[in-house]
C-alpha cells in the first residue's frame, strides 16, 4: 500500500512523474481543477464579503472519487500542481475537497514545486516541500471573481440592450477594441505619394544602388518629392549632371555589435512559434504542454522543456553550465562568451527563482530525438533548443558601409551595404521581425575613396504610403502584453473566445473585427469606458499582481473594484435605451418613399432597413452580401439590394419561386410564404435545391396543421403544444383534450376565451 499520495493536474504529467519514484508513492490526475464556481448569478456574493460559492462538476466526480480513495490509504498528501496561480488554486481545492470529507485529519500536507518533470526535479522538490501560498489562491480567486462578476453583469446587459448570445470581459474586451481601433484606422486612413530616386551603378562586372540622399545641398526627407513633375525635374538635373560616371567622394566603415534574444517566456514563446512556424498562441500552449510533461523517448516518458507558463528570463546555474558545453562541442569554444548571458526581466511579478523556458538537458539535440516526436513537436522543440543556445553565445559583428557619391550642385548619392563579419549566435538562430519589409540586400563591391563609378541610369520609383496593418496573432499577442492586457498565460484564451464568439475572424492570418465586434466594442466604449480603458486594465493586472506577492488583500481590491462597477452598469441599463445602443449608420434617404436608409445589426446578420419601426408602414428590409459590411457600405451599394431577388422560376402549383437575403437571413420566396436557406449562398442556389427545401416546408407545414375549417379558424401543432387560432387570436387547447376531435364550436369557444393579442404600438407621425 502506497503510504504517500501525490497529484498532479494531467495523467500524462503523471505517467512521467511516477517513474521517478518509489513503489511507496501514488501519483493521481486531477485533470485539472475538480471545483469551479456556479454558473449562475450569486456565485460570488458582493454582499457576503464577496464569499465564492464553488462546485464539484460531474465530470470531475470519478477523479475527485479516485483522489479520496487513496488520500483516505496514504500518510502524506503531496500537491504537486503546475507553479503558477491557476495550479496553487487546484492544490487548494484538493485540500478543501478533503477537508469536507473529513480526511485531513494525521494527514501530512506538503506542496511541491519544479520547473522541469526530470528526476533529479522531482525528487528534489518532494525533498524540499513548503505550504500552499494563500498569496497566489487569493490573486487567483480575485481574477476569477473579477471575471466572473464583470461577465455576469455586462453581458446580460448586452443581450437587453444589443442582441442577446453577446459577452463581455475583463481582459477579452479592451483586446477586442484594440483590433477594432485598428480597423478604424485602416478605414480611416489616406495614402499619400511619395518617390525616392536611385543611381544604378557598376563596378567592374558587379551592379549596386545609390540613394538620393541630398539634392542640392539639402538633406531629402521621405515627402520632399511628392509628385511625378517634381521627381522628373530632379531626375532630369541630376542625369545631366551625373554624366556617365561617379566618383567615390567619401567611404566610411564601421562594425557594429548584435546581441542574441533572451531565452523564450511564454509571450515570446507564442510570437515567434506564430512568426516562423504559423502557430495560433493556443496550438504553442497544447505543444509546449506536451513537451513539458513527457515525451516517450526509447520507452521511458521524458519531459523536455521547462514549465511554459514564466515570465522569467533566468537561467539555473546547472543549465547554463551544460549548455556552455553544448555550444563549445557543436559550434567551438570561441563561440562561448567568458562570462554567461545574464538577462533581467522587466515584468514586475517575474519570479527569478522560476526559470524560462528551455531543454530540460542542451544535449537533447533535435535531431537527436526527432523520431520520438511528431512534426509539431519537432518543430517547437528545434525553435526553443535553438533560442536557448543561442541566448548563450557570443554577439554578431556586423560591418557596415556607406559609400558617397557627391557631384553637380551639391548632390549626394549614397550606398550602404552590410556583411557579416562574425557569426556568433546568428549561425544558431535569428529572431523574426513583424510587419516589417525587409530591404533587397544591395552587396557592395570592393570601394576605396576617389574610385571612379560607371553610371548606368538614375531612377525615380514612385510609392504610396500604407496603413497600418491589421493584428496577426504574433503581433496581437505583443500588443496585448505591451499595454498590459492580461498575462501571457490568458493570451490564447482570450484571442479564442473573440474568435469563437464571432468579435473577429482571421483572414489571410490577420484578424479583422465583425460587424458585431464593432458593435460590442463601440457600446462598452461609449458606455463602460473605464472598464475597456488600457491603462485602467492594465493597473488592474499590476494589482493582481501584488496580491499574488502578498503585497494586497484581495477582498478591498474587489470592493473597489465592485462599487462603481455596478453602479455603472445599473445606471446605462435605465438611460440607456435598445435604440441607441444598437450601432446603426444612416446612408441617406430613398428617392421613392422619402424615407430614411440606415444599416445596422440584427439577429440574424447586418442588414439595411428603409424606413423605421414608427412608420405606418413596415420597413423594408435586405441583408448584405458576403463582402459588405457594417462601415463600409455606400447608400448606392445599399439601395441594389432591394433590386436583388434572383427568380429561380415556379414551382409545380405555378407559385413563383426567387432567392435573396432579408433581414432574418438567406431565403427563398415561393407565392407568398418564405423558407430559410440554412446553408448554401441565395446567388447561387438552383432552382431544383430551392425546389427541396420548399417541399420540406411544406410537408413540415402540412404536418403542423391538425385540422383546417372554411372560415379562417385552424387547430396547428405549435412550438409549445397544440393550439387554435383564427390570425387574430392564439387560443390554449386543455391539455386532457384530443385536438383532433375538436368541434367548430369547440375552437370557436376556445377563441372567446384566449386573451387578444398584444398590437405593437406604433408612435404617430
Amino acid at each position: 500500500m502506497a503510504k504517500n499520495l501525490l497529484i498532479v493536474e494531467s495523467p500524462a504529467k503523471a505517467k512521467t512523474i511516477e517513474k521517478y519514484l518509489g513503489k511507496d508513492h501514488k501519483v493521481l490526475a486531477s485533470y485539472g481543477h475538480v471545483r469551479d464556481l456556479l454558473a449562475k448569478t450569486g456565485a460570488v456574493d458582493p454582499d457576503n464579503n464577496f464569499e465564492m460559492t464553488y462546485v464539484e462538476p460531474d465530470d470531475k466526480k470519478k477523479h475527485i472519487d479516485a483522489i479520496i480513495k487513496e488520500a483516505k490509504k496514504a500518510d502524506t498528501i503531496y500537491l504537486a500542481t503546475d507553479l503558477d496561480r491557476e495550479g496553487e488554486a487546484i492544490s487548494w481545492h484538493v485540500v478543501e475537497i478533503l477537508k469536507d470529507r473529513g480526511l485531513l485529519e494525521d494527514k501530512d500536507i506538503k506542496r511541491v514545486v519544479f520547473s522541469e518533470i526530470t528526476k533529479k526535479a522531482i525528487q528534489e522538490a518532494v525533498a524540499n516541500p513548503r505550504q500552499i501560498s494563500d498569496e497566489l489562491v487569493d490573486a487567483q480567486q480575485a481574477r476569477r471573481a473579477l471575471d466572473y462578476l464583470v461577465g455576469f453583469n455586462l453581458s446580460p446587459l448586452l443581450w437587453k440592450k444589443v442582441r442577446r448570445g453577446l459577452s463581455a470581459g475583463r481582459v477579452q474586451s479592451p483586446a477586442l477594441r484594440l483590433i477594432v481601433e485598428r480597423e478604424d484606422e485602416i478605414n480611416a486612413f489616406k495614402s499619400r505619394e511619395y518617390w525616392t530616386i536611385h543611381g544604378d551603378l557598376k563596378k567592374g562586372g558587379q551592379a549596386f544602388e545609390a540613394s538620393l540622399n541630398q539634392f542640392k545641398g539639402k538633406k531629402l526627407k521621405k515627402f520632399d518629392i511628392g509628385n511625378a513633375q517634381k521627381a522628373n525635374d530632379i531626375l532630369k538635373q541630376l542625369r545631366q549632371q551625373a554624366g556617365s560616371e561617379l566618383t567615390v567622394t567619401e567611404l566610411t566603415q564601421k562594425e557594429r555589435k548584435r546581441k542574441p534574444a533572451p531565452p523564450f517566456i511564454t509571450s515570446t514563446l507564442q510570437q515567434e512559434a506564430a512568426r516562423k512556424l504559423g502557430f495560433t498562441a493556443r496550438k504553442t500552449m497544447q505543444i509546449a504542454q506536451q513537451l513539458y510533461e513527457g515525451i516517450a523517448i526509447n520507452g521511458e516518458s521524458q519531459g523536455l522543456i521547462t514549465y511554459m507558463r514564466t515570465d522569467s528570463l533566468n537561467l539555473a546555474d546547472d543549465a547554463v553550465k551544460e549548455i556552455r558545453g553544448v555550444i563549445s562541442d557543436k559550434y567551438g569554444a570561441d563561440q562561448i562568451p567568458k562570462k554567461p548571458n545574464v538577462y533581467k526581466s522587466k515584468s514586475k511579478n517575474a519570479q527569478e527563482a522560476h526559470e524560462a523556458i528551455r531543454p530540460v538537458s542542451a544535449a537533447f539535440t533535435p535531431s537527436d530525438i526527432k523520431s520520438a516526436l511528431n512534426n509539431d513537436q519537432f518543430r517547437l522543440y528545434d525553435l526553443v533548443w535553438k533560442r536557448t543556445l543561442a541566448s548563450q553565445m557570443i554577439h554578431a559583428t556586423i560591418g557596415t558601409v556607406a559609400a558617397d557619391f557627391t557631384f553637380g550642385d551639391d548632390h549626394n548619392l549614397r550606398a550602404n551595404g552590410s556583411t557579416v563579419l562574425i557569426k556568433g549566435f546568428l549561425s544558431v538562430y535569428e529572431e523574426g521581425l513583424d510587419d516589417v519589409k525587409k530591404d533587397k540586400e544591395n552587396r557592395l563591391p570592393k570601394l576605396a575613396k576617389g574610385d571612379v563609378i560607371k553610371v548606368r541610369e538614375i531612377i525615380g520609383n514612385q510609392h504610396f504610403t500604407e496603413p497600418p496593418p491589421r493584428y496577426s496573432e504574433a503581433t496581437l499577442v505583443k500588443a496585448l502584453e505591451e499595454y498590459g492586457i492580461g498575462r501571457p498565460s490568458t493570451y490564447a484564451s482570450i484571442i479564442s473566445t473573440l474568435l469563437n464568439r464571432d468579435y473577429v475572424e482571421l483572414d489571410k492570418k490577420r484578424f479583422i473585427p465583425t460587424d458585431v465586434g464593432k458593435v460590442v466594442a463601440r457600446f462598452l466604449e461609449a458606455h463602460f469606458d473605464t472598464y475597456v480603458d488600457y491603462e485602467f486594465t492594465a493597473k488592474l493586472e499590476d494589482a493582481l499582481d501584488a496580491v499574488s506577492r502578498g503585497e494586497t488583500d484581495w477582498k478591498p481590491l474587489l470592493k473597489s473594484f465592485w462599487e462603481p462597477f455596478i453602479e455603472r452598469v445599473e445606471h446605462k441599463e435605465e438611460s440607456v435605451s435598445r435604440e441607441e445602443a444598437q450601432y446603426k449608420r444612416e446612408l441617406g434617404t430613398d428617392p421613392k418613399t422619402g424615407k430614411p436608409v440606415s444599416v445596422r445589426i440584427g439577429k440574424y446578420g447586418t442588414f439595411v432597413q428603409i424606413g423605421t419601426k414608427d412608420d405606418e408602414e413596415k420597413p423594408q428590409f435586405a441583408g448584405l452580401l458576403p463582402g459588405q459590411n457594417l462601415d463600409s457600405i455606400t447608400f448606392e451599394e445599399a439601395m441594389e439590394l432591394f433590386k436583388l431577388p434572383r427568380d429561380l422560376g415556379e414551382t409545380e402549383e405555378g407559385e413563383k419561386v426567387s432567392a435573396n437575403i432579408g433581414r432574418f437571413g438567406p431565403y427563398v420566396r415561393y407565392g407568398n410564404k418564405f423558407v430559410s436557406i440554412k446553408d448554401g449562398d441565395p446567388y447561387s442556389i438552383t432552382l431544383d435545391e430551392a425546389l427541396e427545401l420548399i417541399k420540406e416546408k411544406k410537408i413540415a407545414d402540412a404536418n403542423k396543421i391538425i385540422q383546417q375549417f372554411d372560415d379562417g379558424i385552424e387547430v396547428l401543432n405549435g412550438r409549445y403544444g397544440p393550439y387554435v387560432t383564427n390570425g387574430k387570436k392564439n387560443g390554449k387547447i386543455p391539455k386532457d383534450t384530443d385536438p383532433k376531435s375538436l368541434s367548430h364550436a369547440d375552437c370557436v369557444e376556445i377563441l372567446n376565451k384566449a386573451p387578444a393579442k398584444k398590437k405593437r404600438r406604433r408612435k404617430k407621425k
